[in-house]
């Protein structure tokens, strides 16, 4: 007997657990369906908030009853809002910002505060042939968006290679549970043994800085419901000098380290390193085993007329945070190519002057020629003979006028001078018929020269 006692007390348990499985589960037992479009919500403070419920029942005529309970860590568990059939009966604490409209089973939230933050339970319950009920639960996080972050270096004034640590501190003013997130250059930074991130990754540290440190860095802070930026901030990071150089006008430069320029040639040579701050450039002069300062600043400007015909620069870079220095050296010979090029340069230009005065002056006399033939007729060249007897004269006109047309004398004369006669023997008179007999005879050396020029006839 007792033991049929004890079967049906453990049997009641069993269907009594059992049936509020069935509730929690699939929250629905007899006639009573309760359905939600999300088991979680979001919340954001100061605004209106609504947790969406949808419920149907199997029976026609019963009371319905609509419960709405909160349960949070501080604050226990606690009723909000009651409404059996359409009469809303409200918490006397909460119900100001807690309310229903019934037969809609949906809580409204207005507003939002943070304490509002943990589970909320809805039961219906429905009253008439049978008894029936069931309940579901929504999780409600609220949150505060987050604000735009800020970031902070420390040391401020700035850390020095390989010897400093830097912190970045990222801070929002406004947000709830925020996550934090490192970027370098916009890509996510991981850890590292010099990249170390607190326990809440809201800080970094960098120990110890080098170059490569000196990056744009950016803290990203989101929660649930809002994501921001910060600003870029690139830690200021001491180094250096680092890749030290001299260079000068390619033309000068014969090899690495060495340079060429002509006697009487100004030449420039220019000192670099990159380093942060910038470098302290100090030059020197090393001649006759003597090392002699002449210059600060990155530029050197060499007269090369006042320098050896061979002669060793050095250049210097100190920074004065860091502590560190570098130096470069090279070898400036002195060469006549520079003279040579200028003596060439010169003659070129006196050859081309005397090309262009001869051509010019040649182009001017043509003119000249041609502009004197065309507006000056020829003048006759008279020469004074050298003692000729009037005879020869005189029968040269009788030949002259028997055998010649009077139109073949028109013309133009010239008359050139020969020897004295008595150097080659006379020829008769009688034997000579025309002129032309006169300058045919080879013997004769005064000769007739007849510009004959026929005048036009209309």
């Amino acid at each position: 007997m007792e033991h049929n006692v004890f079967m049906d007390s453990s049997g009641s348990k069993t269907h009594f657990f059992l049936l509020e499985i069935c509730i929690l589960a699939i929250g629905t037992c007899g006639a009573v369906t309760i359905t939600v479009p999300t088991e979680l919500v979001q919340g954001i403070v100061g605004q209106s908030l609504q947790l969406p419920v949808n419920y149907t029942t199997g029976t026609k005529d019963q009371n319905i009853q609509i419960t709405w309970t909160f349960q949070s860590q501080s604050s226990g568990s606690m009723l909000l809002v009651t409404a059996t059939n359409n009469t809303l009966t409200p918490d006397m604490e909460h119900g100001h910002r807690f309310s229903l409209f019934p037969p809609n089973a949906t809580l409204l939230i207005n507003p939002v505060e943070l304490c509002d933050d943990g589970e909320y339970t809805i039961k219906v319950t429905v009253s008439g042939e049978k008894m029936a009920s069931a309940s579901r639960q929504l999780t409600v996080h609220v949150n505060v968006p987050v604000s735009k972050p800020v970031v902070h270096s420390d040391p401020a004034w700035g850390a020095v290679e390989y010897v400093d640590n830097a912190t970045l501190t990222c801070t929002v003013s406004k947000g709830t549970k925020v996550i934090y997130q490192w970027l370098k250059d916009g890509k996510p930074l991981p850890a590292s043994n010099r990249h170390i991130f607190s326990a809440d990754n809201k800080m970094l540290f960098i120990s110890p800085v080098v170059k490569d440190d000196l990056s744009n860095y950016t803290c990203v802070a989101k929660n649930s419901i809002s994501i921001n930026e910060s600003e870029p901030i690139a830690p200021n990071i001491y180094y250096g000098p680092y890749d030290l150089m001299v260079k000068s006008e390619p033309r000068f430069k014969i090899s690495e380290g060495v340079f060429a320029v002509g006697k009487g040639e100004p030449v420039w040579f220019k000192c670099s390193a990159n380093s942060n701050p910038p470098n302290v450039y100090s030059w020197f002069q090393k001649a006759n085993n003597k090392t002699t300062p002449i210059h600060r600043g990155p530029v050197l400007n060499i007269m090369s007329e006042k320098v050896p015909e061979k002669a060793d620069y050095m250049c210097c870079v100190y920074n004065n945070i860091t502590g560190k220095r570098d130096e470069t050296q090279f070898t400036l010979i002195l060469s006549a190519t520079g003279q040579e090029r200028q003596k060439q340069k010169s003659s070129f230009l006196h050859s081309l002057v005397i090309i262009v005065g001869l051509t010019l002056t040649l182009i001017a006399c043509i003119l000249l020629y041609f502009i004197l033939r065309r507006c000056f007729p020829r003048k006759v060249i008279k020469k004074e003979p050298y003692h000729r007897s009037p005879t020869d004269y005189i029968r040269a006109h009788q030949v002259s006028v028997e055998q010649e047309p009077s139109m073949d004398d028109y013309g133009i004369y010239e008359f050139v001078a020969v020897p004295e006669p008595a150097e080659f023997p006379q020829v008769p008179p009688d034997k000579l018929s025309t002129v032309y007999d006169i300058i045919r005879v080879p013997d004769i050396h005064t000769v007739y020269e007849v510009i004959c020029q026929t005048p036009k006839t209309s």
